[in-house]
């Protein structure tokens, strides 16, 4: 198993900020290059231009000439958090800009797979739509472009995933991620890539007086910015500025209670007040409550979620999304204590725990794979593939990459070494899934190891958990940490601040079977603090004193709201 190192943060860059800024977030903002106050300024202004994003002008021109013509128009998604708010986001919008001649459809991963197969497309045309419009995939959709234009269907594709050697012969393309492409900002998430495409169409319709010949109010897109930040953060992309914008605009929609129903009533299974939302609770509550749809059964629930407009109804899909959660983190757990086992057989045995790991069990359920993968990634910190069967002999593969190891080119790199290994591939530098033959696991095992280990030294192995410094005694307080929680959108890429310090062990119990609660007194200070560490043992007897790691929080509690340290790091003495 790998080691946990604590380390402290230094300014990435000579920060420019405000006297007046609190000492603390200074501090903070300087370890993550934070420049000037005008990166932390979250203001619409300052999103990047749509001239700077390639390919709008020629997605505009296709979806105006749709819309003139009246024709209908098929959202095609994807079976995650991303392609549902994509989905909805879209149809929405479109219907907001004036057509009714919209529907979406998202493949169940369990019969088509990801993206616009081929097979989709024959179930696409059953509806027999003019365009159809991916959202967070088809650029990897060569056959599938193909087999719609066979059926007289025209194809835009908006997706932020790398693309491979060869395009698709889409009517046209939205994707940052395209080699050659400007946009500055490559971490869009599918969902940001629709907001981008919409944003054109209605300056287009604008300027040549689309609305009002029609009578039609003019929609304010930012309405929709909730779905934008429920989206990029269940996709876990980088948080850089541009992203940074949307999400926090979307934060502060949900919290004034200007969000689809759906939204709110997933945080709110959940036991979270929308008034009170931070990026957490969207990665962590609504999210995996709009994944499980798509894992275990069918993404049109968590789409028609956020699509409908009365609360009672979202309440009530609300409600089936979260027992579905419930339902999958029961399969979660059984996988995991399986992937366990496996480990610590490999462990014991006469070769070390492999760099790229990879694991495999028949009875393992596809829509979870993705989560046990990130799981043990985080427990053993090197890459992990889990694969699942898919039928026809096939295994369905998902990747989790730790930081400095793009998981895509490593996946790429495997399929030239060793033609015909792997089937498909596809993803981003953290993510990524594949397809390969049954017969082919240990091969592929093999060379994915082998890969990983280019790259990868038993260093790399380390868990560095990066520190922003110790807090003072009177740091330590309620004040502190709502300025911390106002002072995100905390995420991917922009990390959420975390400290160090020694503590007194006053007290402790385990809570809920698995997580420790802890009384702490700071050892060079005064005063008491609570503090948490999810996922946890009871610490030795006796143990008087320890030194941690740690995220100052805000705990709401039977209606009392007082600070506490959610611990990341624990080290005991002898």
């Amino acid at each position: 198993m790998s080691t946990s190192i604590v380390r402290r943060a230094t300014p990435a860059a000579a920060a420019v900020l405000p006297d007046e800024l609190h000492p603390v977030l200074r501090r903070i903002y300087a370890a993550r290059a934070v420049a000037s106050a005008d990166d932390v300024s979250y203001s619409l202004e300052r999103l990047l231009p749509l001239s700077a994003l390639g390919g709008l002008p020629a997605a505009v021109d296709l979806l105006q000439s749709i819309l003139t013509a009246g024709g209908r128009i098929l959202i095609v998604g994807d079976f995650d958090a991303d392609g549902a708010t994509s989905c909805a986001l879209c149809v929405r919008a479109l219907r907001a800009m004036g057509t009714s001649e919209v529907q979406y459809l998202v493949p169940n991963r369990f019969e088509y797979g990801y993206g616009l197969t081929p097979e989709i497309v024959a179930v696409a045309a059953e509806l027999d739509p003019e365009l159809i419009m991916t959202v967070d995939n088809g650029v990897s959709s060569i056959e599938g472009v193909a087999a719609a234009h066979r059926c007289g269907i025209r194809v835009l594709i908006t997706d932020h995933h790398l693309a491979g050697e060869a395009l698709p012969e889409a009517d046209a393309i939205v994707n940052p991620n395209l080699p050659g492409d400007p946009f500055p900002s490559k971490a869009l998430a599918g969902v940001g890539v629709a907001f981008y495409v919409l944003l054109a169409l209605r300056a287009r319709l604008r300027e040549t007086g689309w609305f009002d010949a029609r009578g039609i109010t003019e929609p304010n897109l930012a309405q929709y910015l909730d779905l934008v930040a429920l989206g990029t953060v269940a996709d876990v992309v980088p948080l850089d500025s541009n992203n940074r914008i949307l999400v926090q605009q979307g934060l502060l929609r949900i919290r004034a209670g200007h969000c689809v129903p759906g939204i709110g009533a997933l945080l709110a299974a959940g036991r979270r007040n929308p008034a009170n939302a931070v990026a957490d609770d969207l990665g962590f509550i609504a999210g995996p409550r709009l994944n499980a749809a798509g894992r275990l059964d069918d993404m049109s629930l968590g789409i028609e979620c956020l699509l409908t407009d009365d609360a009672g109804a979202a309440r009530e899909i609300a409600q089936q999304l979260d027992a579905l959660n419930r339902d999958r983190r029961e399969i979660e757990s059984d996988m995991q204590a399986q992937a366990l086992r496996a480990i610590r057989e490999l462990d014991d045995s006469e070769t070390d725990l492999p760099t790229g790991l990879c694991l495999f069990d028949p009875d393992w359920h596809q829509g979870v794979i993705g989560i046990l993968a990130a799981r043990i990634r985080e427990r053993f910190h090197r890459p992990v593939v889990a694969f699942a069967r898919g039928g026809q002999g096939e295994l369905k593969g998902s990747a989790r990459s730790v930081p400095g190891l793009h998981i895509r080119d490593v996946l790429e790199a495997v399929a030239t070494r060793h033609p015909s290994l792997v089937r498909k591939f596809g993803g981003h530098a953290m993510a990524a899934g594949l397809t390969l033959a049954e017969a082919d696991y240990a091969v592929f095992a093999a060379a994915f190891d082998t890969e990983v280990s280019r790259h990868l030294s038993a260093d790399d192995l380390a868990t560095v958990i990066w520190s922003d410094g110790q807090l003072s005694t009177a740091e330590l307080s309620l004040d502190t940490a709502q300025l911390l929680r106002a002072a995100g959108p905390w995420g991917q890429g922009f990390p959420a601040p975390v400290f160090d310090g020694e503590f007194e062990i006053l007290a402790q119990r385990v809570v809920g079977e698995r997580h420790l609660k802890l009384s702490l007194r700071p050892v060079s200070g005064s005063g008491r603090i609570d503090g948490i560490a999810f996922n946890t043992a009871a610490l030795p007897p006796g143990c008087g004193t320890a030194r941690m790691a740690y995220r100052l929080d805000v705990n709401e509690y039977r209606g009392l709201v007082s600070p506490q340290l959610v611990i990341e790091h624990i080290e005991t003495g002898p």
